[in-house]
């Protein structure tokens, strides 16, 4: 069993969640198991009005909220409520596998490194699914700013000012800055390696497996304007897919 003193903390962002809160407590329960170690789980509720912060209540969670609309904001009120060492973030859609925070609590263990992410699957594939897959392969092994599941020392997070507040590109901005500061300190920032984030299909479910090649096309000049600093119609773009989303599906 993993020494009681190392805690591990899993914050999970939620804004109207009831149809997948429950999966992914259950997911980091199984962890948690494996683990063997101190967990607990932080549903933090981001303007939800429906049944996501009981359900996360009646299997075990704690739950804090916060109303702004911006996903990092939201993980920061996790993490800034979190009393464990370790630092984990999972988005309430998806879902980790079972060998997941003991191998996070390894690595940290090591000395090697100061956090990281880890590797993406789909539940389901098709052949855009298979090409969405290899770009995020590819783009997590030349960048080396791996995203998904972040994980880092409390005190880390505490460093750096937490997740980078804005909408667009959050999970990049904040992998570079967790990369900059484990530099300084002698570490690397890495993924995981026997383990990975189940990743949702839901809006592929809903709007196609084509989804965002399809969006890449028909938003090309939002997103090349969002490069230069034009973020109006990004923000749009992002309240329609994510903020939004949940209202509507």
């Amino acid at each position: 069993m993993k020494n009681q003193k190392t805690h591990i903390s899993v914050i999970i962002p939620a804004h109207n969640e009831e149809r997948y809160v429950a999966r992914c407590i259950h997911s980091i329960r199984k962890a948690a198991g494996v683990y063997g170690g101190r967990v607990e789980i932080i549903v933090v509720c981001n303007r939800c009005t429906d049944a996501t912060e009981a359900i996360a209540r009646a299997h075990g969670a704690r739950v804090v909220h916060d109303e702004t609309r911006c996903i990092a904001s939201v993980r920061n009120a996790g993490i800034k409520a979190a009393r464990g060492r370790i630092i984990v973030t999972i988005d309430c859609d998806n879902r980790m596998t079972k060998g997941t925070l003991a191998e996070i609590a390894d690595l940290l263990d090591s000395g090697q490194f100061i956090g990281g992410g880890a590797p993406i699957r789909f539940e389901r594939y098709s052949f855009p699914l298979w090409c969405n897959d290899l770009l995020c392969r590819i783009s997590f092994g030349i960048t080396g700013l791996y995203c998904g599941i972040f994980w880092a020392e409390k005190r880390t997070f505490d460093a750096v000012g937490g997740f980078v507040e804005k909408k667009a590109m959050e999970d990049a901005a904040t992998a570079k800055r967790l990369r900059a500061y484990g530099k300084k300190q002698g570490k690397r920032y890495t993924t995981l390696r026997q383990n990975h984030l189940i990743n949702s299909t839901r809006k592929y479910d809903d709007l196609g497996d084509w989804l965002y090649f399809r969006l890449m096309f028909v938003h090309a000049g939002t997103l090349l304007k969002a490069a230069f600093g034009d973020t109006e119609g990004m923000d749009k773009l992002l309240d329609e897919l994510f903020y939004d989303y949940n209202d509507k599906h």
